[in-house]
């Protein structure tokens, strides 16, 4: 993609979170009251907002065109923006915001400005996405925290030539965009709104009104407004904030256009040793597993499957064979004529029973009441459905990803794409929603296409809905407009709900159920009291705590890499699709050895 002559900063798109519902915020000066400029000979103006996608609008994006100019390889050492005023309000405000260590984030040709860093052995550099709005300084006298806003930002946009013709004729690409922050004084400028020494950073701008001189007493104030300063410089007091930036242009040889992202994934690159760690511990677990399973299945299961087999099962009942021995033949023969025979034959007959009979235990009891319909089939059938939409959606994205189809520089593209892959997956949530459902004898399958097409979807919108109201009511750029909502709502009825139908209609009506090996016995066998852990909810703990610890290492990677690292990216899908495929063999696993011992343990 081509750099145009002329090129402008999409301002303020997103910030790192800490809390739950964060408030939307604005940078003055950035973001708030552009002039409405017109950039250059395009009909792009400052103020107005780009258009999104689903998942930018999902994710809280908000872009808009900054009144920054930035002519393509024309150096700016010092330009001045403009100057804004706030309140009390508005200083406690931006107080808050420099505490709890907001970023913002720029955008310029579709790459995030960043904030440089260096490895720990200094051999490679790396970028973080976004900048801070300020710092925290404590006072040397009071202890106090000082906080200071940056207003002065250095652009350093790198660029490659252009490949082919392109580059011939002097076209040039965007590889690097880096932000370089800092607090200048309000004091000490020219008539023109710029500082003397752009280079002076020794006395920052304070977040403090009546407070940013060089005198030391004023610096050491209490920084938060209260009714006290409110009373000492008026209650209509402002503070002036003037915002100037610096524009670098940079070649850089060494990175090329489809490189470009690479920057920001180094951090993760340096720490694959923890990636290598997670697929050593799910190989080492899954191993284990492994080798129960196959003890199960080639001794234990094996060996009583053949044990029936050859002393018979018949309608679901054990036959019991009779064997007489010649004495016993004998002996009656001798004791009695042919009027005492028939006792004789009741005797025998009864010591059989009670010698022969199969000393059946274990699971193999339980043969007639394991394809028992279970108690809330109504429920069960849907859950499958939508079980099955998650997995076709998760898989579909991992591949995706693997295959570098879904990455970074398609903004929103995994919650675009995850939002259509779930309403596609409508057509599977149906399909084993529906030959579940006539597997455990159902009828009314209409009735069961609206319980699986709204269950888990309606539970989802619910509580998405009622959560919206919330971060409505904190005014963040997170809330989800209505407009949105409704067109939401508009897939999940007009789009998912007859794909759903249509799946379930296949799998009800044309391909049916599944089979049952053997019949089911009409007289449910009454379950013994069972030991604490074999009770279902704890089952279900104990039994989830094993895939948990296949995939916790990563799964704590990615977190790490969403909400604490300085990247703000994920990109090392390989070794997550690795780790996801040892956690289904893992899930197969634990689900036979939980349900032998489960059966088990139900006729002990």
């Amino acid at each position: 993609m081509h750099c145009n002559s002329r090129l402008t900063i999409f301002s303020l798109v997103s910030a790192l979170l800490i809390l739950p519902f964060a408030n939307a915020f604005y940078i003055p000066g950035t973001a708030v009251n552009p002039n409405g400029r017109k950039h250059g000979a395009s009909n792009l103006i400052s103020g107005s907002s780009l258009a999104l996608n689903l998942g930018q609008v999902l994710r809280g994006d908000r872009i808009t065109l900054s009144d920054y100019e930035l002519n393509m390889g024309n150096d700016d050492e010092a330009h001045y923006l403009c100057s804004r005023k706030i309140d009390w309000d508005g200083l406690k405000r931006a107080q808050e915001l420099v505490a709890d260590g907001f970023v913002a984030e720029w955008i310029v040709d579709n790459l995030p400005g960043a904030t440089s860093f260096v490895t720990v052995d200094r051999s490679r550099k790396y970028y973080a996405a976004g900048f801070k709005l300020g710092y925290e300084d404590l006072s040397p006298t009071t202890g106090l925290p000082i906080y200071y806003i940056n207003n002065h930002f250095t652009f350093v946009i790198r660029y490659h030539r252009a490949p082919g013709r392109a580059g011939n004729n002097g076209k040039k690409t965007i590889v690097g965009f880096e932000v370089y922050a800092k607090s200048l004084e309000a004091e000490g400028r020219n008539e023109t709104g710029l500082p003397e020494d752009i280079q002076a950073v020794e006395n920052g701008l304070q977040l403090q009104i009546g407070g940013n001189t060089t005198s030391t007493d004023k610096r050491d104030n209490s920084l938060y407004p209260n009714n006290d300063d409110a009373d000492d410089f008026g209650e209509n007091a402002t503070l002036t904030i003037p915002y100037t930036y610096s524009v670098y242009f940079r070649e850089e040889e060494k990175v090329e256009w489809q490189n470009r992202w690479d920057l920001y994934f180094v951090d993760q690159e340096d720490s694959s040793k923890i990636h290598w760690l997670a697929i050593l511990n799910s190989l080492i677990i899954s191993g284990l597993l492994t080798s129960f399973v196959a003890v199960i299945i080639a001794r234990t299961v094996y060996g009583d499957i053949k044990s029936v087999k050859e002393k018979g099962l018949e309608e679901g009942k054990i036959k019991l064979k009779r064997r007489t021995s010649k004495s016993s033949k004998r002996k009656s023969t001798e004791k009695g004529g042919l009027l005492d025979q028939p006792d004789a034959t009741k005797d025998v007959g009864d010591s059989s029973d009670e010698d022969v009979a199969e000393d059946l235990t274990g699971w193999k009891l339980l043969h007639g009441d394991v394809f028992r319909t279970p108690s809330f089939s109504g429920i069960l059938a849907p859950l499958i459905g939508s079980g099955m939409q998650l997995v076709f959606m998760a898989t579909a994205l991992l591949l995706l990803s693997c295959f570098g189809l879904l990455n970074p520089s398609f903004r929103g593209g995994y919650i675009s794409v995850g939002v259509a892959l779930f309403i596609f997956a409508g057509l599977f949530s149906g399909y084993f929603s529906g030959r579940a459902y006539k597997t455990f004898g159902g009828q009314l399958w209409k009735k069961n296409v609206i319980v699986t097409a709204t269950l888990f979807p309606g539970l989802l919108f619910a509580t998405v809905f009622i959560l919206n109201f919330f971060v409505w009511a904190q005014a963040s750029s997170t809330a989800i407009p209505f407009g949105t909502l409704i067109a939401l709502l508009s897939l999940w009825l007009l789009v998912q709900l007859p794909l759903v139908y249509a799946g379930s209609w296949f799998g009800f009506i044309r391909v049916g159920g599944w089979d049952h090996p053997i019949k089911t016995n009409p007289i449910p066998r009454q379950v013994p009291p069972q030991h604490w852990y074999f009770k279902s909810w704890r089952l279900v703990l104990l039994a989830g705590l094993i895939p948990f610890s296949v995939i916790f290492i990563e799964l704590m990677f990615v977190f790490k890499s969403l909400w604490q690292d300085k990247s703000g990216y994920y990109y090392v899908f390989g070794f997550f699709a690795v780790v996801s495929v040892i956690l289904i063999l893992t899930v197969v696993e634990v689900t036979v050895v939980v349900t032998y011992n489960q059966l088990c343990a139900e006729v002990s």
